[in-house]
């Protein structure tokens, strides 16, 4: 809408730069959740006013997006730094954020679409093209990232998004062009990099990360970036490809696609060696290099847990299954977390499980090593990344003790799960310390001639350095050099050496 006076200014509270500077100074900093909101807001009003000259609304668009930049990463912080957000706060952070992503993305592409429609004005345009590619890109980026951290469901028009603006710039060959990022901010990159970046993690399977861990890989991949490979035609050390041409989001090569000039060809490239440098390094040195650039504090053991598992997908050689899957289709009780496989193992050990809480999930597929399950309906907060269950195929009295180690959500409470199995079977048994104080625990695979024990404890309780004992059967055993193996959320997963105690005095 015009103005009746003054010209043909456009009737907005941004018309003029002056007025734009003001009012996002005016925009709450003390609360990051109400400033994102606003400033959503006024990049949908920017994207959708009238009258405004192409190249004001790209200038305007961009100081919108460096003045949330800051509130965006607060948000941020406290979504992946808090994995006890209830439903409701977790909900609002991630809609909050994703929608801001979403919005920011929309409005750089109105911004190319305006250069490449040739509408009045848009030549002026030219010379911020790549800027503008690169931030759409990294917004688009962005956006998937934050699909990844709820496990779906998956939106792929954003790929077709991602695949039509990197094709623009290669039309017009500034696919290479490195530019600074935001006002105020360190760092630079390209349209190719930003695409690259996308590409590689989405194959580096983040459906099999924790949220801390997809937030991690996301920086290690920036920190690699300039050394990934990207080629018009397969060559023997490429795993993946992309096609720009359709939405679909970058495939696995388990057969060669048929040849068209849209195809894009990409691969870890010399960044497979400087992962393998970085966990050298941190292996040696327990420590994260600085130089890194990480965002916050991380344990050398979590970063290289998230190295390792990078170096294991960009490997040209897709990661080999140990053992065969079989298709079969069966229903299945699943108990939730330590209490749940507690309960279901010695139901007087725990009084704290609801035993209404006992799902049933559909078998897809099983191996020696676990199980791919579909699930009809989630129920509650609890389904994440390294969660504990317990498992009882249908018509069998046993319960199977697993990890989720992938997690797939086709709608907000639809999905599939990857279940690694730890024991086909577990025996409920009572540590003592030397101090005198016992532990209730499950333990995984009895056997009387084992010289080795894996046992699940409730989290927090297990005291490193302590000696502990325990019957089973008619006979007494000690642990020694007990270690935890791996940490969930409400458990630990103990590892140690087994003695059988001399009775007979």
């Amino acid at each position: 809408m015009l103005k009746l006076f003054g010209g043909n200014k456009p009737d907005h509270p941004m018309a003029e730069l002056k007025d734009a500077k003001r009012l996002l100074g005016e925009v709450p900093s003390g609360d990051a959740f109400k400033a994102v909101e606003e400033l959503t807001h006024w990049l949908e009003s920017a994207r959708e006013a009238e009258g405004f000259k192409p190249e004001y609304r790209a200038q305007l668009v961009q100081l919108i997006d460096d003045a949330a930049q800051v509130h965006v990463r607060k948000l941020q912080r406290d979504y992946i730094g808090n994995p006890r957000l209830s439903k409701f706060q977790e909900h609002k952070l991630w809609s909050a954020v994703h929608a801001y992503w979403n919005s920011s993305a929309l409005a750089f592409i109105a911004c190319l679409d305006l250069f490449t429609s040739g509408v009045k004005g848009a030549d002026a345009l030219k010379g911020s093209l790549p800027l503008l590619v690169v931030r759409a890109l990294r917004a688009l980026a962005a956006q998937i990232k934050w699909q990844y951290l709820r496990y779906g469901p998956f939106d792929n028009s954003r790929w077709g998004e991602v695949a039509k603006v990197y094709a623009l710039a290669e039309s017009r060959k500034i696919a290479s062009t490195n530019v600074a990022i935001h006002a105020g901010l360190p760092g630079e990159s390209s349209a190719e990099q930003e695409f690259l970046r996308a590409a590689m993690l989405s194959a580096s399977s983040p459906d099999a990360l924790l949220p801390v861990e997809i937030e991690l890989a996301e920086r290690l991949i920036a920190h690699v970036s300039s050394s990934f490979k990207l080629a018009l035609d397969q060559q023997p050390d490429i795993a993946y490809w992309i096609d720009l041409a359709t939405d679909n989001p970058p495939l696995r090569l388990a057969r060669p696609p048929q040849h068209a000039p849209t195809l894009r060809f990409f691969a870890a490239g010399k960044a497979a060696h400087e992962i393998a440098q970085l966990i050298d390094a941190i292996t040696a040195s327990h420590a994260v290099p600085a130089s890194l650039g990480l965002g916050t504090t991380y344990e050398p053991e979590v970063v290289l847990e998230v190295l390792r598992h990078l170096a294991l997908y960009w490997s040209p050689k897709p990661p080999e299954r140990k053992h065969p899957r079989h298709r079969v289709k069966s229903r299945l009780n699943v108990a939730p977390g330590f209490d749940g496989v507690m309960a279901v193992h010695n139901p007087a050990a725990t009084l704290d499980f609801d035993h209404n809480r006992v799902e049933a999930w559909i078998i897809d597929d099983v191996s020696a090593g676990g199980f791919g399950a579909s699930i009809p309906h989630i129920k509650g907060e609890w389904l994440k990344i390294g969660c504990l269950v317990g498992l009882q195929p249908e018509g069998g009295s046993n319960w199977v003790i697993g990890l989720i180690r992938r997690l797939n959500r086709e709608a907000p409470l639809k999905g599939s799960v990857g279940i690694q199995t730890l024991a086909r079977a577990a025996a409920v048994v009572s540590l003592r310390a030397q101090d005198g104080e016992a532990i209730e625990a499950v333990l995984l695979n009895p056997s009387a001639d084992a010289v080795e024990a894996q046992l699940l404890a409730k989290s927090g309780l297990f005291a490193p350095g302590q000696q502990y004992g325990f019957a089973h059967g008619d006979k007494e055993f000690m642990l020694m050099s007990l270690a935890v193996q791996e940490r969930g959320e409400d458990y630990d997963l103990l590892r140690g050496r087994l003695m059988v105690r001399d009775t007979s005095e």
